[in-house]
C-alpha cells in the first residue's frame, strides 16, 4: 500500500475464509464441516479511494464484499464463548482478486488475491463492544447496482468460532484482519466499474477497477483464463464431470429414438420415475437432447425476494452460465400462476448455446419464445413476472420438475410426447437399447401392415426373432 491506512491498521497477517455463507455454499456444490482459510500478505491492505488495478493480460477480476474482523488483543488459544473479547471491532472489505492466476497458485490464492491493494477495507470501524456480529448487514454494489446482500447470521461458521478456530494453531494480533467470506451474488468487474462495499450502518468502501500501465513482467505466471478459472470467477464450482461429452454415436442416437422408447428401456432398468409431467413444447419440431443445468424457486416471501431477487439474480446466474449442451431446468413447484423464464433470458440461452428450457410453471412471450430455435418445455402461459409467485434461490442442485428428480448433468431427451430424465451413468446402455427396440418395432410395423396377428409377433416369440434376425440382416 502506498500510504497509510486512515485507521493505522498495521495487520501481521490478513487471514481470509474460503466459503461461509450458505448460498454461496449452495453455489459450490454444498456447505463444508469446517471453515478453511487463505492468507493474504499485508501488503494487499488498502482503503476507501484507493484504485484496483487489473494487471494487463487478465480477464477474470473479482470482487468479494466481505465483513472483515479486527483483532483488538492478543489472542491464543480462546475459546468460542470468549473469543468476541478479543475483537475491536468490524469493517467493510473487499476481498478481490484476479482468477486468470488460479492454476499457477495450486489453491494457495497468493497470485490471486494477493498482489497489492487487494484488500481494501473501510475508513471507519464499529467498535465491537454489545454489537452481535450476526446483525451486521453486508452489501455490494458495482456502478450502483445491488449484487450482495446478506447478513452475519447467514454465516455458516460465526464470528467466534473463527477466532477460536485460528487461536488454536497462531497467535493472532491486535489489527490483524479476518475476512469472514463473501455472499453470494460475487462477479467479475472491467476496468471502469466503480465497486462499492457497505457495512450498514457503519462506512461505505469505494474504489474503482483500473487497468494496469504497465505490463506484467515475463518471467513467472503470466495469466491464464483456463475454463476452470472462467467457472469460479463467475460462480460456478469446477466444471462437473457432466461437461464431458458423451459419444457422438449416443449423442446421435438420442437425437434419433423417441422418448416413449427411451422410457421403456428406463423401466426395464428399474427406474419408473423418469418422465417430467405436464410440459408441453413451444416447437414440436424441435429435438431435445442436452444436461441439465437445474434452478429451483421458492414460494414469494417478500423479505426473502428484497434479499435474493435482485438484478443478480439466481435465474440471472444460470442463464448467464449456461454452457454449450446444456438444458436449464427450472422448478417452479408447478406453480401456474407466474412466468419463469421469457423471451429474452430464452435469446440469452440461445447465445450460450444451450440446448433447451424445461420449466414445469409458467412462460412468459410465449409467442416470442416459439419463434426462436431453441426447443422449450413449459407448464403453462402466463403473462406475468416470476416475482409474482417465486424467489429465485440456488442454482446447480438437485431439484424436481413435473414431479421428476433431476440432478445436474442428467441427460435429458424431449419429443412431442414430453422430456425424459436419463442419468448419465446409463445413457450409453439406454440409447443403444432403445436403438435396438426401434428397429424390432420397424419390423413388427412392416409385419402388421402386411396383416400379420400380433400373437407371437407382439412380443416377438422364438420363431419371429428368428425372421427379425434375418430382416434385420437385409437392411440397408
Amino acid at each position: 500500500m502506498s500510504a497509510p491506512h486512515p485507521l493505522g491498521l498495521h495487520p501481521t497477517k490478513i487471514i481470509a475464509v474460503h466459503v461461509n455463507y450458505r448460498r454461496r455454499a449452495a453455489e459450490r456444490g454444498g456447505a463444508p464441516s469446517v471453515p478453511s482459510y487463505f492468507l493474504k500478505p499485508p501488503s494487499s491492505l488498502s482503503c476507501d479511494g484507493a484504485d484496483l488495478l487489473r494487471p494487463q493480460g487478465c480477464e477474470l477480476m473479482v470482487v468479494e464484499g466481505e465483513i472483515a474482523v479486527v483483532i483488538g488483543a492478543r489472542a491464543n488459544r480462546v475459546s468460542p464463548d470468549e473469543a468476541l473479547q478479543y475483537v475491536a471491532g468490524y469493517l467493510p472489505a473487499n476481498d478481490a482478486g484476479v482468477f486468470d492466476f488460479r492454476a499457477a497458485d495450486r489453491g494457495s490464492n497468493l497470485r490471486t488475491k494477493g498482489q497489492d491493494g487487494f484488500t481494501p477495507v473501510g475508513s471507519a470501524m464499529l467498535g465491537a463492544a454489545g454489537v452481535d456480529p450476526s446483525t451486521l448487514v453486508v452489501r455490494t454494489y458495482v456502478n450502483g447496482e445491488l449484487r450482495q446482500d446478506s447478513t452475519g447470521d447467514e454465516m455458516l461458521f460465526p464470528v467466534a468460532r473463527l477466532v477460536a478456530d485460528l487461536s488454536r494453531m497462531m497467535t493472532l494480533e491486535p489489527d490483524d484482519l479476518i475476512l469472514t467470506g463473501t455472499p453470494a451474488g460475487a462477479g467479475v468487474v472491467q476496468p471502469g466499474d466503480v465497486v462499492e462495499v457497505e457495512l450498514v450502518g457503519v462506512c461505505r468502501l469505494r474504489n474503482r477497477i483500473v487497468e494496469a500501465t504497465e505490463p506484467l513482467a515475463p518471467y513467472g505466471a503470466m495469466p491464464d483464463a483456463t475454463p476452470e478459472a472462467r467457472a469460479a470467477a463467475t460462480g460456478r464450482s469446477e466444471p462437473p464431470a457432466r461437461n464431458a461429452p458423451l459419444s457422438a454415436y449416443t449423442m446421435e442416437l438420442l437425437h434419433r429414438v423417441c422418448t416413449a422408447t427411451i422410457s421403456t428401456q428406463l423401466r426395464r432398468r428399474g427406474l419408473d420415475h423418469h418422465v417430467i409431467a405436464g410440459l408441453r413444447p413451444t416447437r414440436p419440431d424441435l429435438r431435445l437432447v442436452g444436461f441439465a443445468r437445474t434452478l429451483r424457486y421458492l414460494p414469494l416471501r417478500e423479505d426473502v425476494s428484497a434479499r435474493l431477487g435482485g438484478a443478480d439474480n439466481a435465474q440471472k446466474r444460470a442463464v448467464d452460465t449456461l454452457q454449450p449442451s446444456e438444458v436449464l431446468v427450472i422448478d417452479c413447484r408447478q406453480e401456474p400462476g407466474a412466468g419463469t423464464i421469457g423471451d429474452i433470458l430464452a435469446l440469452t440461452a440461445i447465445q450460450r448455446g444451450a440446448a433447451g428450457i424445461v420449466t414445469d410453471g409458467g412462460l412468459r412471450d410465449t409467442a416470442a419464445v416459439t419463434g426462436l430455435d431453441i426447443p422449450t418445455y413449459y407448464g403453462t402461459a402466463h403473462p406475468a413476472v416470476l416475482g409474482r409467485r417465486h424467489v429465485p434461490v440456488d442454482v446447480d442442485l438437485p431439484v424436481s420438475c413435473g414431479g421428476a428428480l433431476v440432478l445436474p448433468g442428467d441427460v435429458l431427451v424431449g419429443d412431442g410426447d414430453g422430456v425424459v430424465v436419463i442419468p448419465r451413468d446409463v445413457a450409453d446402455e439406454v440409447a443403444t437399447g432403445a436403438a435396438a427396440q426401434e428397429d424390432e418395432e420397424a419390423f413388427i410395423a412392416e409385419r402388421v401392415r402386411a396383416g400379420d396377428s400380433l400373437i407371437g409377433l407382439y412380443p416377438m416369440d422364438a420363431a419371429r426373432r428368428a425372421e427379425y434376425e434375418a430382416w434385420r440382416g437385409g437392411q440397408p
